[in-house]
C-alpha cells in the first residue's frame, strides 16, 4: 500500500451565485484537469437567510451532473421536465443534466435560519453528453452509515466502502463520495483506488493529512495535545486537500476530531469546452448548446 501525499491545501473562497447566494467555492472554472472528472465544488453553508433566500432561479445545464448534499435546512427543486421535490437534512440529489435541462433550486433554512450543504459538479464523458436527463433523490435515512469500533463514522453517499454501497448508482465517473468523522486524537487510514483523482474537504474540527508510518486506528492523544502536532499545522473548516498518487489516505484528527468529505472519481481525460452551466467537449458543441438555448430547443423531448 502507498499513502497519497498532499499535493495542495487551500481555503475555499467567498463568491456569489444564483440570485445573490453567498457561498464559498473550493474549486471551479480554472484548471479543470486538476480534479477531473469533477469540475466545481461549492460550500453553501449559511446562518443568515438574507445570504441564501433568493436561491438559484431557473437556469440551464447541459453535459454535466450535479450532486447536492444537504446537511441542515432543505432545498426545493423544480425542472423543465415537471420533476419537483424537496431535499431535507441529510439528503442527496444526483442530477444528470445530459442533453439539457432547465431547473431551479430554492434553499430554506431550519428554525434557526441555518442552511448548510454542498454542491459538486461532475463532468459527463463525450458518449453521454446528450443522454436523457434524470434525477436521483435520496433521503437521509436511506444513506448507509458505518460506525467503526474506534468511533469513526462514515456515511456512504456514493460508491462502495467498508462493505456498504451508497444508494446512488449508474454514474459515469464511477465516484466515491464519503462523509467521514474521525474522533479526537485518532490517526485513521482510508483506502482510495489508485487510478482515481481524490480530494478531501474539511468542514468541522481540524486534522492533518499526510504520509505517515503510524498504524491504523492508533490513539495519539499525547501527540495531539503535545508539541509534536502543531495546532497551526492542522487543516480546518473550509480547507480543500488535493491528494497525489497512491491508494491510501491518512488523517490525524485534532483535539475536537475532524469531519470531512472524501471524494474520488476516475478521470475522463477528455477536452473541455465550458461556458457557465454548460460543459461540452468542443467549441462547436458549446456554440450549438447556446443556439439551442436561444431558440428554445435546449430541452429535448424525452422518449
Amino acid at each position: 500500500m502507498s499513502f497519497r501525499p498532499v499535493k495542495s491545501s487551500t481555503l475555499a473562497q467567498p463568491t456569489i451565485e444564483g440570485a445573490g447566494v453567498k457561498l464559498h467555492r473550493a474549486f471551479g472554472f480554472h484548471n479543470p484537469d486538476m480534479f477531473d472528472p469533477y469540475l466545481l465544488f461549492d460550500d453553501f453553508r449559511n446562518e443568515n437567510p438574507e445570504d441564501y433566500a433568493a436561491g438559484f432561479p431557473w437556469h440551464p445545464h447541459r453535459g454535466i451532473e450535479t450532486i447536492t448534499y444537504v446537511l441542515t435546512g432543505s432545498v426545493t427543486h423544480k425542472d423543465s421536465l415537471n420533476n419537483e421535490g424537496t431535499l431535507g437534512a441529510g439528503a442527496v440529489q444526483w442530477m444528470t443534466a445530459g442533453s439539457g435541462i432547465m431547473h431551479q433550486e430554492m434553499p430554506k433554512g431550519n428554525a434557526q435560519g441555518q442552511m448548510h450543504g454542498f454542491q459538486l459538479w461532475a463532468n459527463l464523458p463525450a458518449s453521454l453528453k446528450m443522454t436523457a436527463p434524470r434525477y436521483q433523490d435520496i433521503a437521509g435515512k436511506d444513506i448507509p452509515e458505518i460506525i467503526d469500533d474506534d468511533g469513526t463514522q462514515v456515511r456512504v453517499i456514493i460508491g462502495e466502502f467498508w462493505g456498504k454501497r451508497g444508494p446512488v448508482d449508474g454514474i459515469a465517473a464511477d465516484p466515491q463520495y464519503l462523509d467521514i468523522f474521525v474522533p479526537a486524537g485518532l490517526c485513521k487510514t482510508f483506502q482510495v483506488d489508485t487510478y482515481r483523482h481524490a480530494f478531501a474537504y474539511v468542514f468541522e474540527g481540524a486534522g492533518r493529512f499526510k504520509e505517515t508510518a503510524q498504524p491504523k486506528g492508533v490513539l495519539l492523544e499525547k501527540e495531539v495535545l503535545g508539541e509534536e502536532l502543531n495546532i497551526r499545522d492542522l487543516s480546518g473548516d473550509r480547507t480543500l486537500i488535493q491528494f497525489g498518487n497512491g491508494d491510501e489516505v491518512t488523517v490525524q484528527a485534532g483535539p475536537q476530531g475532524v469531519r470531512f468529505l472524501l471524494i474520488s472519481g476516475a478521470p475522463l481525460n477528455e477536452p473541455i469546452a465550458w461556458h457557465g452551466p454548460i460543459v461540452m467537449n468542443t467549441r462547436d458543441e458549446l456554440k450549438q448548446a447556446l443556439r439551442d438555448l436561444n431558440n428554445g430547443t435546449f430541452v429535448k423531448p424525452v422518449h
